[in-house]
């Protein structure tokens, strides 16, 4: 490990991944150690046109005892390369060797006993994927889906016969730009140059994000396809969305209070295809990524989060430190409170 961009605690750890037709590829994981750790880890996999700067979360699942991780995938945030098309693949499952290179350092080499995988937007359709691909493998404890892209978010015209005709397209012009992207206004409501509260790299998340190519389209079509038709997760999943989705082009105060990317209703429609064991929980003024809404709606999403693993995985709150590790302004002699509790 080596330190990373974000400073202490943060430190990252390049995956190296071959080569592929535009020349080197590599992944990078971004780790972050619990004070007082319980065997416990989460791999956080952003989704298109994002990488990893969400602290917040970070510091939720480290003070229950939960060591941190976040993946970078290939072609996005730290791991994009000059000589790279950006965040740009032919196939979703080009990612799964990042992932599992990824779980085997934070099972094998680090010794973590139970690994909770969260994934947002493109990363909850990629994490699903490779958790079905995994299910005999005994790799994954549970899965969290925030805002998963399950489907796009386009009239049923678009969605389905001018989508395949931009997959076949993609045979022949895989790099070629299709008039499609995410929305201006989500990228407003976040950054906190414009209406937001968020501070992260506009080279790695742009506003008006990066071009959308009808290859990388293709394989999210394929990817979807085979959710739709129904995947056998053995783990248990829990898919949080918004209640309501922003659809204008322009801006107004109400894409703050929404997911201004997706259909929060092919969320909804999809879930049961995840497998046999899927909780679903909508928040009230929440933005397509929920951790990036506003403090209240966070405080209910972490809220559903702790309550979720400790009922599913048995992971509650990290126990309070022993009376003699206790700073002294604590009162050394009092009872101690539960971690996610003492900042």
């Amino acid at each position: 490990m080596e330190p990373d961009v974000l400073g202490p605690p943060y430190e990252r750890q390049t995956i190296d991944l071959g080569t592929d037709d535009e020349g080197p590829v590599v992944a990078t994981l971004v780790r972050r150690r619990a004070d007082r750790p319980t065997g416990r880890a989460v791999l956080y996999v952003h989704g298109f046109v994002d990488y990893f700067f969400q602290t917040h979360v970070a510091d939720f699942f480290a003070e229950r005892g939960w060591d941190f991780y976040a993946l970078d995938l290939r072609k996005y945030g730290r791991s994009l390369l000059p000589h790279q098309t950006p965040n740009f693949c032919l196939d979703l499952g080009d990612y799964f060797p990042e992932l599992d290179a990824a779980a085997k350092i934070i099972r094998e080499d680090e010794g973590h006993d139970t690994l909770l995988v969260m994934g947002h937007s493109t990363g909850g359709l990629i994490i699903s994927l490779w958790a079905h691909a995994r299910r005999d493998d005994g790799i994954v404890d549970g899965l969290v889906l925030n805002s998963p892209f399950f489907d796009i978010n386009a009239p049923w015209v678009v969605r389905r016969p001018l989508v395949a005709a931009v997959s076949r397209l993609a045979g022949r012009s895989p790099r070629r730009i299709v008039p499609a992207g995410v929305s201006n206004v989500y990228g407003e409501s976040l950054h906190a140059e414009r209406r937001g509260e968020w501070t992260y790299d506009l080279a790695w998340k742009p506003l008006g994000g990066f071009p959308v190519r009808a290859g990388w389209l293709a394989a999210v079509r394929a990817g979807q396809r085979q959710l739709r038709s129904g995947l056998d997760i053995q783990v248990p999943v829990l898919l949080a969305c918004s209640t309501r989705s922003f659809r204008g082009a322009k801006w107004h105060d109400s894409a703050a209070l929404a997911d201004a990317v997706l259909d929060v209703e092919h969320m909804v429609r999809w879930a049961p295809r995840l497998g046999r064991h899927v909780t679903l929980a909508r928040f009230d003024g929440g933005k397509h990524d929920l951790t990036l809404s506003g403090p209240d709606v966070r405080e209910k999403v972490f809220a559903e989060v702790g309550r979720w693993a400790e009922a599913f995985l048995g992971a509650g709150p990290t126990p309070a430190a022993p009376a003699s590790e206790r700073p002294a302004e604590d009162g050394g002699d009092q009872e101690g409170t539960e971690a996610g509790a003492q900042n």
